[in-house]
């Protein structure tokens, strides 16, 4: 296992070894600042200038470089397109040169491939050099940096960082061998591949080309940014595109762990439409609606835990114990209503949230899956969790009868619980006999795989201190930063330096203030949706006397509207503007349904009440995706493995910002219902406003 600075050297192309950010000179020179400025004969000033100078020198002799590659490649394609049209004027010579051309064409392509890697191994090793350098004195030079350098009209920065130029030379090579594919093929339906683009070239070379553009690009595509909800964090220097991928996993065992996905969302979400209705038949108050859905979350939180560690040893057991759970307090949730007993009711819910397998679900994505389908199955994932949010409302909207079958009552209240009860039963049993448990060799395979990958990231654990901190780090800290070094080639990094967090506490000592943001956002939007969600029953029944029915369409209504707006932002909206304005904009659009949601003067009407829900909901939904995608990118690589990874943290924050809501409801309905929903609307505003300022404080760290 090697140290970060060695991993770097060998990923680079020997002869272009001095044209490389000089990652290892940059970490010495950082050290000799500490060193200086710790014998006083250096200050801060100077240092920012010179370590300044010297970033600005080694991002313009690897520019300059890339730039004169970037034109070798293009005359190349240039001399192969003349010889192209010269021998399309001789018929009966086309045919025997398409197949050298097409070689030719593939020979750049795996050039080009060499140069993306070039770009991208300079872009991380930039990116990581400014988080040593905030490490180690405590400065927000990258801030700095980022922000003076980025928006520059002359900025080098953006042909590292977003490799400007790079993708004319990729389109003249797809379109080049597209056109050769056309002529050989006689087909001619269409002039070029810009009259056809949902039909690419499936060239290998062209697909591997795409992949490591999609890299550099962070995925700019529906498919990855669905699969970004999942947050399985990639590794910085993934392994080159033509490694061998282990296709060992089973495909019904996937599809049970999207089925498991698809079913505990729709256990979640059948019973809001009738909770509180159920509430009252038990002798409640309708607001203790958000009591009955929060304690699922309430069992999430530990639930989530424990099934994370569990599934470091198995895969198969915790999916049954999580069925089991299940499917009992289903049952208790259905026979609340004949025991007039909300307590059985509540203890059923949370029977519910104690068998919530969603860490399961991600670690199985994460662990079992190739990595060349890795993305659709994150993108399944949340899609499976969206459909389920989708299909529960609509499910309990259709649940409208009432009989007794020996004095047990099927009605409105117990249905969805006796439905879910059902479904667990039927899928306890497919998982019991389908289900094949991933062997300890290939477990321990991906483990060694995904070890040799992680070590390419170092660790992040103290970034972004803020203008406060002291010039040098502490004592305690500095042993972590050495522990960290890579001053020779063949020095290796400690294992305590590489190992996943042990604890919740250790993961937080892990999270750097842009992390802390991006959780915080994460924290926000889910908090904003469960407000919507579990009070919408109680309020639209106040204000405008809806059925049960026309509440189950209204958030139906709004569950299938995820996956079109995915479609929409992945494939379009972040091809247009930076994650960070995305994310930003999405938070300002969140606030605006918030406060046009409020109840002020002026009749309550229904449209104002479904646009500001709607506004509410999508923006959300668009932040949800684009928080993550930022996230995994900005967290240390240590929360990328283990029992207390990104995962469950972000999952942690989310199940907590759902008990909070729900709890926000039950204790505003004390106040009366014709309050509720201004009050619970306060609290999403204030927090709201506070994300957008530490966004802003912390938006140029997101670069």
């Amino acid at each position: 296992m090697v140290a970060f600075g060695k991993r770097l050297k060998e990923r680079q192309v020997q002869e272009w070894q001095e044209y490389y950010i000089n990652y290892k000179l940059m970490k010495k020179r950082v050290k000799q600042y500490a060193q200086q400025i710790e014998l006083g004969t250096q200050d801060r000033q100077h240092v920012l200038k010179d370590f300044s100078r010297m970033l600005d020198n080694q991002i313009e002799k690897t520019v300059l470089f890339l730039l004169e590659e970037q034109g070798r490649l293009a005359s190349r394609i240039a001399n192969l397109g003349e010889q192209q049209d010269a021998a399309q004027q001789e018929q009966e010579h086309a045919i025997r040169n398409m197949s050298e051309q097409r070689e030719a064409y593939r020979t750049i392509g795996q050039d080009l491939l060499k140069l993306l890697s070039f770009v991208e191994i300079n872009a991380v090793g930039l990116r990581k050099i400014l988080k040593k350098f905030d490490k180690r004195f405590g400065y927000r030079f990258t801030d700095y940096y980022v922000k003076t350098r980025a928006n520059h009209p002359y900025s080098q920065l953006q042909q590292v960082f977003k490799h400007v130029g790079l993708g004319a030379v990729v389109g003249a090579l797809s379109r080049n061998l597209h056109d050769l594919q056309d002529l050989q093929g006689r087909q001619g339906s269409y002039l070029s591949i810009y009259d056809q683009p949902t039909l690419p070239l499936q060239d290998p070379v062209i697909i591997s080309v795409k992949a490591a553009v999609d890299r550099l690009t962070h995925s700019t595509n529906f498919l990855n940014f669905l699969g970004q909800h999942a947050l399985i964090m990639q590794e910085e220097l993934p392994a080159p595109t033509d490694e061998n991928v282990d296709e060992r996993y089973h495909f019904t065992s996937l599809v049970l762990n999207l089925v498991n996905t698809f079913l505990y969302m729709v256990n979640t979400y059948i019973i809001v439409p009738t909770a509180d209705d159920y509430s009252m038949h038990l002798g409640a108050a309708p607001t203790v609606c958000g009591i009955v859905i929060g304690a699922m979350a309430v069992a999430q939180l530990f639930s989530s835990v424990y099934f994370s560690a569990w599934s470091n040893k198995s895969y198969f057991r915790p999916l049954v114990f999580s069925s089991i759970i299940l499917f009992l307090g289903n049952t208790m949730y259905a026979l609340a209503y004949d025991f007039n007993s909300i307590w059985i009711l509540l203890i059923g819910r949370l029977c519910c949230g104690f068998g919530s397998a969603r860490a399961v679900n991600r670690r199985y994505i994460s662990d079992c899956v190739p990595l060349k389908i890795r993305i659709q199955a994150s993108a399944g994932f949340v899609s499976a969790s969206a459909l389920g949010m989708a299909c529960g409302p609509a499910l309990a909207g259709l649940l409208q009868t009432n009989f007794k079958i020996y004095n047990v009552t099927f009605n409105q209240d117990t249905l969805p619980g006796w439905v879910m009860t059902i479904a667990w039963l039927i899928y306890s049993i497919w998982l019991w006999i389908s289900f094949v448990e991933p062997s300890r060799e290939f477990e321990e395979d991906r483990k060694t795989e995904k070890s040799q990958k992680s070590n390419a990231v170092e660790d992040s654990d103290a970034l972004e201190k803020g203008l406060q901190q002291p010039l040098l780090i502490t004592s305690e800290d500095k042993v972590d930063e050495d522990a960290d070094q890579d001053n020779d080639d063949s020095e290796e990094a400690p294992e305590e330096s590489r190992q996943p967090a042990t604890s919740i506490g250790s993961a937080y000592r892990l999270l750097t203030p842009s992390v802390k943001v991006q959780l915080l956002i994460y924290f926000m939007l889910k908090y904003v949706m469960e407000i919507l969600l579990a009070e919408s029953s109680v309020i639209t029944t106040y204000y405008f006397k809806w059925s049960t029915g026309t509440v189950a369409i209204f958030l139906a209504g709004l569950g299938l509207t995820v996956l079109p707006i995915n479609i929409i932002v992945g494939s379009y909206v972040s091809n247009w503007f930076d994650d960070r304005q995305i994310l930003l904009a999405s938070e300002i659009m969140v606030l605006i349904g918030i406060v046009s949601a409020f109840h002020v003067i002026v009749p309550y009407s229904e449209l104002q009440y479904i646009c500001s829900g709607l506004l509410m909901f999508v923006s959300a939904e668009v932040l949800e995706g684009i928080n993550l995608s930022l996230l995994s990118r900005v967290m240390s690589s240590r929360l990328s493995r283990g029992t207390y990874n990104g995962g469950l943290l972000s999952t942690e924050a989310g199940t907590i910002a759902r008990v909070i809501a729900d709890a926000t409801i039950t204790v505003a309905g004390y106040l009366g219902v014709g309050t509720l929903l201004n009050i619970t609307l306060l609290p999403s505003l204030f927090i709201c406003i506070i994300s957008i300022v530490a966004t802003c404080y912390t938006y140029n760290s997101l670069y």
